[in-house]
């Protein structure tokens, strides 16, 4: 039996963490997908078979699908849970360029890999989904297609750009508040670039992500709301366009180390 619990939806990807309690050593009805997705294993094993190869597929070792490809399953050691990712071929050529369409692949998970993986699940509970969870799912696609096919995809030639003036267009559009800049993919579409460049462009030009950035310029907004008088957490929370008030008193608590009620006391006392 399988069940695929949504961990994060977006028009661009979704991501999803799947249980199978299946336990046989013969191979599955042959299935036709038609997404593009890198599915990584957090408990247990199976086999998967595309393109008439079969494959081990356990925690340190993912698989790349691509739309058409035939694939069958087999789980001789009973269940397992993974965390798949689906993107839209839009996204993913926008990463893998040129090798989009080849056969499916197999991806060594490494520790930095797999660090990468628990982080993008981190993100996940962290309510956003937006940005910080969209930099750790591009970070970690990032990274697998880099080993399928390394040097050869627009990843790769986007390390070596100089961004500027792509870093300042983005910097203007997140501090006027531009509604493009409500998601890191919408803001990515409005400067004319891949996702993956904008969020690459961030710490090479600021030495901060993105995610972080926009949490600055958020977390200004709230202190200066706070010192002028605002009372309800909630409605600044939504103003600021974080998912509910439990969000923002996070974001604060980690970026400042005060809780906004905290930071509202701090403020009072030094008038």
């Amino acid at each position: 039996m399988l069940t695929a619990v949504p961990v994060a939806t977006r028009p661009d990807f979704g991501i999803s963490s799947v249980t199978c309690r299946d336990d046989h050593t013969h191979w599955s009805v042959p299935e036709v997908r038609g997404d593009y997705r890198v599915v990584l294993v957090r408990r247990g094993r199976f086999r998967r078979m595309a393109a008439g190869v079969p494959a081990e597929i356990d925690a340190t070792l993912a698989y790349v699908g691509i739309p058409g490809e035939e694939e069958s399953f087999a789980h001789p050691a009973g269940g397992d849970v993974c965390t798949a990712i689906s993107v839209t071929p839009k996204l993913w050529r926008s990463l893998a360029g040129e090798i989009a369409g080849q056969a499916a692949h197999t991806v060594y998970v490494d520790p930095s890999l797999d660090l990468t993986h628990r982080r993008l699940l981190a993100a996940s509970e962290s309510g956003d989904v937006d940005y910080a969870l969209s930099e750790e799912l591009l970070a970690l696609l990032s990274t697998a297609i880099g080993r399928i096919s390394p040097g050869r995809t627009p990843i790769a030639g986007a390390r070596a750009r100089h961004d500027q003036g792509l870093v300042a267009a983005a910097r203007e559009a997140i501090t006027e508040a531009d509604p493009a800049s409500d998601t890191l993919f919408s803001l990515a579409e409005l400067l004319g670039v891949s996702p993956y460049r904008l969020s690459r462009a961030f710490p090479r030009e600021l030495g901060v992500s993105v995610t972080r950035y926009r949490h600055r310029v958020r977390i200004g907004r709230a202190l200066d709301r706070i010192e002028a008088g605002e009372q309800s957490l909630s409605t600044l929370a939504a103003d600021l366009g974080y998912a509910d008030q439990a969000h923002l008193t996070r974001t604060m608590r980690h970026y400042l180390g005060h809780t906004p009620t905290a930071v509202r006391r701090l403020l009072a006392s030094a008038h």
